[in-house]
């Protein structure tokens, strides 16, 4: 069983070590989405309430996965509290500033991935991090499923607790295990290889596995049918699920020119780019009698402009008063624009880790919490 924050006791004067997701787009030097920042606010706002010292690892990345800076999310965190910088680890300057904290005090580190004992997750450096502090708090559910030093290395050498987000994730998250039926699974994106275990685990319990996005051209080149230039896994053997007559793959597709076809008039020089408006309106039926409806991963290349039918589906689902979950940075990417959040069930920060989470119902994060 996992503790939480708000189960310690006698929290004050402690230095925590607190593990956040910080991860966010930047453009230009200022934070472009906020959804992960703001969602840790709670967190950090218990621990100053009790009189913490709290100590912010983090990672961030740019567009293109590099390592990059957190002082734009310094400046942004600083708009909530007063924050500290550390731009070094385990240096004259770094143990100054953890020595001179003040109750309530807030000290964010420099990308703690700029280490290479973090994602190698070398015992000597989760023993120096976990130093640092008297106790240490994961809330950074959508980074769980990494086993680095921050995330499973700290917790061997510190008294350890989740975040109020981590308990807030795997509560909701772990509602489709069991769920209320009709339950519908609605699965984009792409990368095949990786999402096969989850489609078959999902064709167990769910009432619905719809696959679209990229995954769904796998289907299609599995049932024969051409697929053109249109992006596709090195995946085979798809024979199971083909048979299974919960598997639902859209009825119509978009391609690179903007007709829309039936799967059967694909061309050899065609480009799958997103589902069609049949493929919408019966998903709009699917999602009319659901109790349960979960949702990872784009129906179409957004990024490419075409993102209007996962805009359609984003809206659909929003408007079913049942249990609404959904998650996967593409995904909240893809309907940023729409201010939909807030009538799901429940949105996760998760990606990989979200569906990680699905299928295994566990994270190394996780598990690190469970010892």
């Amino acid at each position: 069983m996992i503790r939480y924050i708000d189960e310690e006791k006698d929290l004050k004067g402690k230095r925590v070590i607190l593990r956040l997701d910080l991860n966010v787009p930047i453009v230009d030097g200022v934070v472009a989405d906020d959804f992960r920042i703001q969602k840790i606010i709670n967190t950090v706002d218990f621990l100053r309430q009790h009189d913490c010292k709290t100590i912010i690892l983090s990672h961030i990345e740019d567009a293109e996965g590099n390592p990059t800076t957190l002082l734009p999310v310094f400046d942004y965190l600083n708009g909530y509290f007063k924050t500290d910088f550390c731009p070094s680890y385990f240096t004259p300057e770094a143990i100054d500033k953890v020595l001179k904290m003040e109750d309530k005090g807030v000290l964010l580190f420099e990308n703690v991935r700029n280490n290479a004992g973090e994602i190698e997750n070398d015992p000597e450096f989760a023993k120096k991090l976990a130093q640092m502090g008297d106790i240490y708090v994961n809330d950074a559910f959508a980074v769980s499923h990494r086993p680095h030093a921050s995330i499973v290395g700290i917790p061997e050498y510190l008294p350890h607790c989740g975040g109020l987000l981590l308990r807030e994730e795997i509560e909701n998250l772990s509602k489709v295990f069991s769920p209320e039926h009709p339950f519908v699974f609605i699965l984009g994106g792409a990368k095949f290889e990786t999402k096969l275990p989850l489609i078959k685990k999902y064709l167990d319990i769910a009432d619905t596995v719809f696959v679209g996005g990229a995954l769904a051209n796998d289907v299609f080149r599995a049932k024969g049918l051409e697929v053109g230039v249109s992006k596709v896994s090195d995946v085979s053997d798809l024979e199971e699920i083909l048979k299974n007559p919960k598997l639902k793959i859209p009825a119509d597709v978009t391609v690179e020119n903007g007709e829309f076809k039936s799967p059967e008039e694909v061309s050899p020089e065609d480009r799958i780019v997103d589902v069609g408006p049949n493929t919408i309106d019966e998903l709009k039926e699917i999602l009319k009698n659901a109790k349960t409806i979960l949702w990872n991963g784009p129906l179409g290349q957004y990024e490419a402009g075409f993102g209007d039918k996962t805009e359609q589906l984003a809206e659909a689902i929003a408007k079913q008063k049942v249990t609404t979950i959904i998650g996967g940075g593409d995904t909240l990417a893809a309907i940023a624009t729409l201010n939909l959040l807030d009538s799901f069930s429940f949105v996760s920060t998760g990606g990989g880790a979200m569906l990680d989470f699905l299928l295994n119902q566990t994270l190394p994060g996780i598990e690190a919490l469970e010892k």
